[in-house]
């Protein structure tokens, strides 16, 4: 499958995929003249770590990884939703902002030490009502379900470039990869690894854009009622979830963790994240949550569409040994998450195979190197 697809639906949404990805390829070609500056001040950069979800860099025995994410336009539903209600729903706006980071860093095996926040306001006058407030304590809420600091951040107003009632956010994580454990940079995956996928809660921290294209085909927006009888913008804005110490767990139990992958952007195809030519076979699907269900039906969108924009109820992918899985999900189910064992690493092009969907995405469909 190629990518106009997925390109094309996120173009009428505002955000074009293969023009945003092409820009990071661009970046990345840029970078790749600066990487050899750290020796001079004895760190080294790791170049493996170019496309991966965060970047790794070693001083001494001490490897560290550093990513620097943004949460995009939640917080535009969140907003959306207080005006029609007067809820406030904002702390999971601040909670989402974190775990878009923090997921980043410990897909390299980097454990979050530090949190950084960027709040981007139109006006100062934002930091006088409740949402400031709310967005404050799910950030900090946040950081302490990470494990790490929040040390401090940046909150500028910058009339004229953000909307005079609204807020850009994003967030930088840095963590320090265990003594012992070589970063997650994809070297180690091999054909009989076991893809064990970890359920999410919902959105996410990905697809507000196609929500907000959906909302004025209903007849009642955000207050539509999907067939539980929730509320469709009150199902969007569920916090996402936080994935920090089911890493943690599997590396401190020295389990045979060869890669992570945060389903976000790109949905599945994010399976075939790393730089390797090699097959990701998924036998079992996890269920899909019902907010992700009524997008996806309300888009029209067919299986190849949605599992390739959406994470369809994946919010992250471990990569284990053969045999290793089994035990991987034991550990994440007792640390609150759902997860199952759902296919294999194969020898092969790279490729993602949804088999319940016969579904193909081939390599040409996520290019971000």
């Amino acid at each position: 499958m190629n990518d106009g697809a997925h390109a094309d639906l996120y173009a009428r949404a505002g955000v074009d995929y293969a023009t945003l990805d092409a820009g990071k390829r661009r970046a990345i070609a840029a970078a790749f003249a600066t990487a050899g500056l750290p020796a001079s001040r004895g760190a080294s950069f790791d170049v493996a770590s170019y496309g991966e979800p965060a970047s790794v860099i070693a001083i001494g025995d001490v490897v560290l990884g550093l990513v620097l994410e943004c949460l995009g336009t939640k917080s535009l539903l969140a907003a959306g939703l207080m005006a029609e209600t007067g809820e406030d729903l904002f702390e999971g706006i601040g909670y989402d902002t974190v775990a878009a980071a923090v997921n980043d860093c410990v897909s390299v095996g980097a454990l979050p030490l530090l949190v950084h926040a960027y709040f981007a306001t139109g006006s100062a006058d934002f930091y006088d009502g409740p949402r400031h407030a709310s967005i404050v304590a799910g950030f900090a809420r946040g950081c302490e379900d990470a494990g790490a600091a929040w040390g401090g951040g940046e909150s500028p107003s910058l009339a004229g470039l953000v909307e005079p009632d609204g807020i850009d956010l994003g967030a930088a994580a840095l963590g320090k990869v265990p003594a012992g454990v070589r970063p997650l940079l994809g070297s180690e995956l091999a054909p009989g690894d076991e893809i064990v996928l970890v359920a999410s809660s919902g959105l996410h921290q990905n697809g507000a854009s196609l929500a907000r294209r959906v909302l004025p085909e209903l007849e009642r927006g955000l207050l539509e009622p999907m067939a539980s009888g929730r509320r469709f913008g009150e199902a969007l804005l569920d916090p996402g979830l936080i994935y920090v110490s089911l890493v943690e767990g599997l590396l401190s139990t020295e389990a045979p963790l060869h890669y992570c992958s945060h389903l976000t952007g790109h949905g599945l195809r994010k399976l075939m994240r790393a730089n390797r030519e090699l097959s990701y076979r998924v036998h079992e699907l996890p269920p899909v949550p019902e907010v992700l269900a009524f997008l996806a039906e309300r888009l029209g969108l067919a299986a190849s569409e949605s599992y390739g924009t959406l994470n369809m109820g994946a919010g992250f992918a471990l990569y284990l040994a053969p045999g290793a899985g089994a035990a991987a999900v034991v550990l994440a189910e007792r640390l609150g998450f759902d997860a199952l064992v759902a296919g294999e690493v194969v020898a092969g092009p790279r490729e993602v195979v949804l088999e319940p969907f016969g579904v193909t995405y081939d390599a040409g469909s996520l290019d971000l190197r």
